[in-house]
């Protein structure tokens, strides 16, 4: 049965090419114009080779992760024999795996799960230094090497870090570490990224990662490796090239409400990023944007609207690619304090869990696109 399957792909991709429908349509051009061959060709993806070679078959892995409190999405991952177990972000902002180890001395480790190096007989140490330096904390230790089990996944050989010293900010954090699933040229130290040895170590169908995110805390949040899964969007999934391979940075046209442009004019860089809560942008973009809403600063700096006025409040439209992305008041503002979801920074637009869970997001490696499609 499997071999006649193949066979079928095999003749079926053949058929893409030479067999012509009426009016001198290929199945190939049909399925372009209705917008459907990108999809076609990933599900039916057929090396024409594996007419004469076996077909190695890789797996399509589902990690869980707890939303918690919709400000931080995390899973569970194990390293080392006999597995230790720690919770970590899947993090498609940053490129290295790290957790605390037993040799860390700062107070933010101590309320975390921490690596022991002499308790698992498959780790292999080095005296490579790490440091990281995230938006909101930093990290210092040394490099090694583990198995690390993920989803299912068993990853033999990963770098990963030992964090000896960590951040305050961490200890507030209800994860123990962060896995990066970036690109390897964003790696500190040169770290090979988990997801790139998943893929060289043949354990994935596709080169390519995707990512549910849950809202109003509810459970059902997942990142897929090696697939997508249709019934966690609606409508068509849009293909969005990248403009740069160090994040997953893609170019936002604008940002618009009411049919006014607010910010992004002549388009800008932004970058999804599973690891920030917020939708983060340059100003004065994003003053224009707390203005457009009605926000005001309270005493405590944060932007606050009138929490009567969110339900007449109209969405916030990011066109990616010519194609909008509405964004809701019930998704920009917090309905617990009716605080504004947008912040500033510097470098890039930054379209975190705000805008994520709207939208289902494909990683694709493979062709180096981005595909958003809306959440069912």
């Amino acid at each position: 049965m499997k071999w006649l399957l193949l066979l079928g792909l095999v003749v079926l991709s053949e058929c893409l090419v030479k067999i012509p429908l009426h009016k001198g349509k290929s199945l190939r051009d049909r399925l372009r114009e209705d917008g459907k061959l990108r999809d076609f060709l990933k599900t039916y993806r057929v090396d024409p080779s594996s007419k004469y070679f076996p077909i190695m078959e890789g797996q399509v892995s589902n990690e869980p992760m707890t939303n918690y409190m919709d400000m931080s999405y995390f899973g569970t991952i194990s390293i080392g024999t006999p597995p230790q177990q720690f919770t970590v972000i899947f993090d498609s902002g940053s490129s290295n795996l790290w957790v605390p180890s037993t040799s860390c001395t700062s107070s933010a480790c101590s309320n975390h799960n921490q690596f022991n190096p002499s308790s698992s007989s498959t780790f292999q140490s080095t005296s490579q230094s790490l440091s990281i330096a995230y938006g909101t904390g930093s990290m210092t230790g040394v490099i090694g090497y583990d198995t690390v089990q993920v989803g299912g996944l068993t990853v033999t050989s990963q770098e990963f870090g030992l964090a000896y010293t960590e951040a305050d900010f961490f200890s507030q954090m209800q994860f123990d570490g962060i896995l990066g699933l970036a690109f390897p040229s964003l790696a500190s130290d040169g770290a090979t990224p988990v997801f790139d040895n998943m893929w060289s170590q043949g354990l994935l169908s596709q080169d390519l990662f995707s990512v549910y995110l849950s809202a109003n805390g509810a459970s059902g949040s997942v990142v897929i490796f090696g697939g997508y899964e249709t019934s966690y969007y609606s409508g068509t999934m849009n293909w969005i090239p990248l403009s740069s391979e160090t994040y997953w940075q893609i170019t936002l046209d604008s940002v618009s409400m009411n049919g006014n442009i607010i910010a992004c004019n002549g388009g800008c860089q932004a970058i999804i990023d599973t690891g920030t809560s917020l939708i983060a942008g340059l100003e004065p973009g994003i003053s224009n944007i707390q203005s457009a809403i009605g926000a005001s600063q309270n005493s405590y700096g944060e932007y606050v609207v009138n929490c009567n006025s969110i339900s007449s409040l109209s969405d916030i439209i990011f066109t990616i690619n010519g194609v909008q992305y509405p964004v809701p008041a019930s998704a920009y503002i917090n309905q617990n304090s009716c605080s504004s979801n947008f912040q500033d920074t510097s470098g890039v637009w930054i379209l975190g869990d705000v805008f994520i869970r709207e939208y289902y997001v494909v990683f694709d490696r493979a062709s180096n696109y981005i595909g958003l499609a809306p959440v069912a």
